[in-house]
């Protein structure tokens, strides 16, 4: 095997280009066996495999950088950057990461996890080598949805308008099927388009035409019109960038001459490669959303399809019932759908998360009033606003890490009009093997200091149905935060029902000490609570908080402990400590959350354990903060 002899990029540069499409065919064959093995990201690794062995092939990594945007693209690349024995250990706890890390390679120019930012970051350490007189390459790569994000779009606006700069975007255009229009023809274009001579006569033409400016303006918009009718590249060259392709990003023996002779060009430069998610393996060819992040799997089995539910009242699943319970996304989907069957100004808005968010039904069911706005988090809540205005009631279904990407327009544009848009926030704490840049560890600190928001943190998928049915009932605006994964498995409640908002439950009296826990907190907090004699109670809400409550447990506990799934730098155990302080109470408070840190990747119950966010972690949290005086409960 070639690719056993592959500890870093200055081995596959010693092969020949004959040799290429073999490394290709054995980092896509290992690919498939790990991830079908340990899970991960499939699809969008099997198709940009030939992108990752031609720009390390052409490109003097990791002089020259490779900036790669949506970064779960890129198992080929640290394959060939020294880590292909630490693949079968990816996003596993001690274990790489399934992103770009900077900590983890040389090789990881920029940490990426989130779409749209790549350009933004290349053109800046393209700026940093110019202004320093270093002769290095950036480049972006760019795809898997990432364009329609604006990020990318203001990056390209003013990348463009520096005519000099030393940058190449490849656009891995993933969702074009490769077709006769981007075959032959169109690798000739863009091999031509990039090369020396193309450049030399553009550049020569327009030199000669400059002493006739009449000429020159008609020659210039001839030329354009002309290269706008066969290349679909108009939108890129008004920014300033060269725009080079379609190409096929398969095909090594276009792909590699055509990027050799972009690195020799100057100036801003698009590429744009059309690819095919899931290459190499017909399963994930057909379904490439299926295969996009999976579970291990057997490959010559496939995965089954998720049958979509049936369009009827949610499901009602009893603890131990058997079968394993649906996850707060699908019951968010059916809470969603019901919602809309009751209420025709319900509109439902997702951030290019259809699937994850399980909107799948409700986009079938309700294609006029589902609203998929791409990866535009800004936007998606900035359009939440303008419906709600006009008399909608906008559901917003978004990842926790990805609200923080529109924190301006959740404050600006919803909450200082105080709109009544509502947010299922999904993947809010620990997600497991994303990590870092996907747990969501802020929200509640975010939130909380903002007016007119509602906060609410459910315990299980039951509550979870109740309260974002408080929330579309109330006229401002809401957010839900609740976890990924299973429910509980608790009893469903009606279809309208509701909870009162601010109020939260005493779950068990207890002695010395009371355990407050936000949400997903509860469980282990009351089997903790259990062990200690300690009083328990379920809050429910983080703002506004139940502060009858809490001045009850003040008065009959001389300590109170907060737990929650959050950190606990300004989270719902701080919201605790303030109201305690502002009405004199002296009671010690002892807030139990996720630590100051970023929080690697691994199973989530795993990373729970090290947080002390268990009822094992709880209890010995307690007894070591908060010792009794009797020495026993």
């Amino acid at each position: 095997m070639l690719l056993e002899r592959i500890q870093s990029p200055n081995d596959l540069r010693a092969l020949a280009p004959r040799q290429l499409p073999q490394v290709a065919d054995e980092l896509r064959a290992e690919i498939l066996r790990v991830v079908s093995e340990v899970g991960g990201h499939l699809s969008s690794n099997l198709g940009s495999v030939e992108l990752a062995v031609a720009l390390h092939y052409v490109f003097q990594t990791p002089r020259d950088i490779l900036v790669w945007d949506v970064g779960h693209q890129t198992y080929a690349h640290k394959m060939l950057t020294g880590r292909r024995e630490l693949l079968p250990g990816i996003r596993q706890k001690g274990g790489i990461s399934g992103f770009p890390v900077r900590e983890e390679s040389e090789y990881d120019s920029f940490g990426t996890a989130h779409a749209s930012t790549s350009v933004s970051a290349a053109m800046g350490m393209a700026v940093a080598f110019q202004t320093n007189g270093e002769k290095r390459g950036a480049v972006a790569i760019i795809g898997d949805g990432a364009m329609s994000g604006g990020m990318a779009f203001e990056a390209l606006n003013n990348a463009g308008a520096r005519g000099d700069l030393d940058l190449l975007v490849v656009l891995n255009d993933n969702e074009m099927s490769i077709s006769p229009a981007v075959g032959a023809l169109n690798n000739y274009l863009g091999r031509v388009l990039a090369s020396g001579f193309y450049n030399r006569i553009q550049s020569g033409g327009s030199k000669m035409l400059a002493a006739v400016p009449a000429v020159q303006r008609f020659a210039r918009r001839a030329h354009e019109h002309l290269k706008g009718m066969v290349l679909p590249g108009t939108l890129f060259e008004e920014f300033g960038f060269n725009y080079i392709g379609p190409i096929d990003g398969h095909d090594l023996s276009a792909l590699v001459p055509t990027l050799r002779a972009l690195r020799k060009m100057k100036g801003p430069r698009l590429l744009h490669v059309a690819t095919v998610k899931g290459k190499g393996f017909e399963k994930a060819e057909a379904d490439p959303v299926l295969y996009h992040g999976v579970s291990p799997f057997k490959p010559q089995e496939g995965i089954a399809p998720a049958k979509p539910p049936a369009a009827r009242a949610p499901v009602k699943v009893e603890k131990n019932g058997g079968g394993k319970a649906p996850s707060y996304s699908q019951i968010f989907g059916e809470w969603l759908c019901a919602a809309a069957a009751r209420n025709p100004q319900v509109v439902a808005i997702t951030p290019a998360m259809r699937e994850g968010s399980g909107l799948v039904e409700f986009s079938r069911r309700f294609p006029e009033r589902y609203f998929d706005t791409g990866i535009a988090e800004q936007h998606s809540l900035t359009f939440a606003a303008g419906l709600a205005c006009a008399g909608k009631k906008p559901v917003v279904a978004i990842y926790s890490t990805f609200l923080q990407r529109a924190y301006d327009q959740l404050i600006h544009d919803i909450a200082v009009q105080n709109l009544p848009v509502v947010f299922a926030i999904d993947r809010a704490g620990i997600v497991g093997a994303d990590g870092a840049t996907h747990h969501g560890a802020f929200d509640l600190s975010y939130l909380r200091c903002i007016p007119n928001l509602t906060v609410m943190a459910p315990a299980d998928e039951a509550d979870m149905w109740r309260m974002l049915n408080t929330a579309l009932s109330l006229q401002t605006p809401a957010a839900v935060r609740y976890p990924r994964g299973a429910g509980t498995g608790a009893k469903m409640p009606g279809e309208e029902e509701t909870v009162a908002v601010g109020r939260g439950m005493l779950l068990r009296e207890g002695k010395d000490v009371a355990i407050l826990s936000f949400g997903a907190m509860r469980e282990p907090s009351l089997r903790a609570a259990k062990t200690l004699n300690a009083a328990a109670a379920d809050m429910r809400f983080v703002k506004p908080l139940d502060e009858e409550l809490i001045m009850r447990l003040a008065k009959e506990y001389p300590a109170l402990a907060t737990v929650e799934e959050n950190v606990t730098a300004g989270g719902a155990g701080s919201a605790v400590a303030e109201f305690l302080h502002r009405n004199g109470m002296q009671n010690r408070v002892i807030q139990l959350g996720l630590p100051d840190v970023f929080i690697p990747h691994g199973k989530a119950n795993e990373l729970l354990a090290d947080c002390a966010l268990t009822e094992k972690g709880i209890t010995a949290a307690l007894k070591t903060r908060h010792p009794r005086k009797s020495g026993n409960p």
